[in-house]
Parts: C-alpha cells; structure tokens; sequence
C-alpha cells in the first residue's frame, strides 16, 4: 500500500535554505510516509479535511493525504516558529 509523494516547488526551495544534516533527517521522515502516512505522533490540522504534519526535531512537515489517489503531497517543510505562517 505505498503512497506515492509528491514536493510542491515551493517546499523544494525551503528545504535548500535549512542546514544539509536537518534535510537529510527531513528526507528520511518523508519517505517514510510513503508507507506509512499517518505515523505515531502524526497530527491532524485544525480547519482542513486532509493535512497534517510531523515533528523533525524543531522543524515541521506539513502535508496533505489525498487516499484515493494513493498521494502525498508535502506542503511545507520550515522551523516550527515559522511553519504555521501565511
């Protein structure tokens, strides 16, 4: 039952501005979730039908499940102060 995931243009971009040790941490959740979307410690977001987000030491994944199509897509990845931020 493997997710497929998908990385807005935008998020690509937050990822190079984040120090290379965190992206590889961040890398390794994200593939996770391709088998796996809704892990231990995994929250649901307040005001949207199919986002959540994962802690990865002091920075956030925001993505969205989308279970027909079998889809994940990473909607932000930034440090916790700035991820839930217009």
């Amino acid at each position: 039952m493997a997710f497929r995931i998908e990385w807005k243009k935008s998020t690509k971009k937050d990822l190079r501005k984040l120090p290379s040790g965190e992206v590889d941490r961040i890398l390794g959740a994200v593939e996770e979730l391709a088998e796996e979307p809704f892990p231990p410690g995994s929250e649901k977001l307040a005001g949207s039908e199919c986002a959540y987000r994962i802690r990865i030491g002091d920075y956030r994944v925001v993505y969205e499940v989308v279970a027909s199509a079998k889809l994940v897509e990473i909607q932000r990845v930034r440090h916790r102060k700035d991820v839930y931020r217009g």
